[in-house]
């Protein structure tokens, strides 16, 4: 689990590196602004279809303690679990937004909160963390999410209680 923690965060890190030369358009920086704050508001809602709307057909999903997911109907499906969770509350903000010099390709990169039920012990859970998503501009004018990384910042469980889960 640690590892896979660290190789997420690295990605993620690369990701934010390649766009060091950005062109950062402001009418494309508001757009991406504007998209994860809808996409805020139907998380609250857990519309799925609008959620998942928002990833491009051949998108990735890393989400923590998850397996990595490739492709719109697998994110739908890992999702549909998710947002069926009564307790589930996710909220996310962008402190870094970039969109590089050709228009076409940008990144958001903040802190997220999530609430939801473990599966385990069945109490809700705190989460927190970073994510950097990737986005691609469609021909239409939209930006679809390709890449989507979250990171959670707690510590992984020690191995006592991890003993005791089996």
């Amino acid at each position: 689990m640690k590892n896979t923690r660290m190789v997420l965060c690295s990605l993620a890190a690369l990701c934010v590196a390649a766009y060091s030369q950005t062109g950062n358009r402001p009418e494309d920086v508001q757009a991406l602004k504007d998209n994860e704050a809808r996409w805020n508001r139907e998380y609250a809602a857990k519309d799925i279809e609008k959620v998942v709307a928002h990833y491009a057909d051949n998108a990735v999903l890393m989400a923590p303690g998850m397996p990595a997911v490739s492709g719109r109907d697998a994110i739908r499906k890992m999702l549909k679990e998710m947002l069926a969770d009564p307790a589930l509350s996710l909220k996310f903000q962008a402190s870094r937004v970039e969109v590089s010099s050709s228009g076409d390709l940008g990144f958001t990169q903040g802190s997220y909160q999530m609430t939801m039920t473990d599966p385990a012990s069945k109490q809700a859970i705190h989460d927190h963390g970073s994510y950097v998503t990737t986005y691609r501009k469609q021909a239409d004018g939209s930006w679809k999410a390709i890449a989507d990384i979250a990171c959670s910042e707690l510590p992984p469980p020690s191995p006592s209680s991890q003993a005791k889960e089996k």
